[in-house]
């Protein structure tokens, strides 16, 4: 498959969809490409696939493992740790057919007024890539 040929056949209006997306959770197919639609979750701490019909977390996710949030996984400052995390998720995904995990968040903290910091892992540089390369490479 050549990637870059097929952009190049796609049109402005179809590269745009994909950025946009179908819904909440899914890639815009591009069917006259052979391009199909990607399924893909929250996952920083455990895949939150939301069941089917849901819009914007409106309705309950499906049953899911839930690991302790990136903060508190490097805090152990266990690479092995964080590859099996990563790779129990990665295992979620594969049986509920999901093609992306959207996480880790690898941003570096930079304010304690960020509402998301308990999702990155930390605020060192070298600490939170380590953990977030093995995080990914179990994934």
């Amino acid at each position: 498959m050549d990637i870059k040929k097929i952009i190049s056949e796609m049109t402005l209006e179809e590269k745009a969809g994909l950025c946009s997306g179908l819904n909440y959770w899914e890639t815009k197919p591009v069917e006259r490409l052979g391009i199909k639609s990607i399924l893909m979750t929250d996952g920083p701490h455990g895949l939150r696939k939301m069941g089917k019909g849901s819009a914007g977390g409106k309705k309950p996710s499906k049953p899911a493992t839930c690991f302790p949030p990136a903060v508190l996984s490097a805090c152990s400052f266990d690479r092995e740790l964080l590859t099996e995390m990563g790779s129990a998720i990665g295992d979620e995904a594969v049986a509920e057919k999901i093609s992306i995990v959207l996480g880790p968040g690898v941003n570096i903290k930079r304010s304690p007024l960020c509402g998301r910091n308990f999702e990155y892992f930390s605020e060192d540089p070298f600490l939170a890539g380590e953990m977030s390369a093995a995080f990914i490479k179990g994934v």
